[in-house]
């Protein structure tokens, strides 16, 4: 009796001790608050550098290549009647040039807006079905002082290369087309300001996903570590 007893009581402890181990197993692996919050940062930080290097020649990303305004797109065949399709040509390669130059100066400007980027709710961002929930938590704290610190880059950069005033002459245009109630904006600078930080976020959310679901590219230690808790988190809550 005493023997079962005895056998008993030291199976309870090896399950115990066996729970125990799991546990603390469990929360060495679990990454911190911190560390969930340094690896969502690595994560857009990687998106942000493919981006740099993407608006290095944007002509060579189709989607990254200034276009005209939709409603602009669908009468400026006319202009292109009117004589101005050189200029056209001409203003959209220079568009093309100061979106180039304005990321190549306003990199710093991404870097510093994503290292003070406080992530409260980590866990929250990282444990979700949404495939590109850090680049909007980062869209979401950024775009305004984004947007602020392109416009005077992209605005000097037109100047310099003419395009405001072929621009004028293209608005000139389509503005006096007889019978049109339709009008454009003569100045193109936040225009072109915007177009250019949607774009950096599309390549960011772009990296995010194939983060998300391609363990290749999760480039660093970190990366690895708190995107694959949020794998085995996601498995477990499905």
């Amino acid at each position: 009796m005493k023997l079962k007893s005895f056998v008993l009581v030291s199976f309870w402890m090896i399950t115990f001790t066996a729970c125990d181990v799991i546990k603390q197993v469990a929360s060495v692996l679990a990454p911190s608050q911190f560390e969930m919050a340094m690896g969502l940062k690595q994560a857009l930080e990687q998106g942000l550098f493919t981006s740099f290097d993407a608006y290095g020649n944007p002509k060579s990303n189709p989607a990254l290549t200034f276009v005209f305004p939709n409603d602009a797109q669908k009468i400026i065949n006319l202009a292109n009647q009117a004589g101005l399709g050189k200029v056209i040509n001409q203003t959209t390669e220079k568009f093309n040039t100061a979106i180039s130059q304005s990321f190549t100066a306003a990199k710093p400007i991404f870097l510093q807006s994503l290292k003070s980027m406080n992530i409260g709710d980590a866990a929250g961002i990282l444990i979700t079905n949404n495939q590109t929930a850090a680049t909007d938590y980062f869209k979401s704290n950024t775009q305004q002082p984004l947007m602020k610190a392109f416009r005077p880059i992209i605005d000097s950069t037109i100047q310099l290369q003419g395009a405001d005033k072929e621009w004028r002459k293209i608005a000139t245009v389509i503005n006096n087309i007889p019978f049109s109630n339709f009008k454009v904006e003569p100045s193109l600078t936040d225009f072109v300001a915007a177009r250019a930080i949607d774009g950096m976020y599309m390549l960011v959310a772009e990296e995010e996903k194939k983060i998300r679901t391609n363990l290749a590219f999760r480039k660093t230690d970190l990366v690895k570590k708190v995107f694959g808790y949020a794998d085995e988190q996601l498995k477990t809550k499905q």
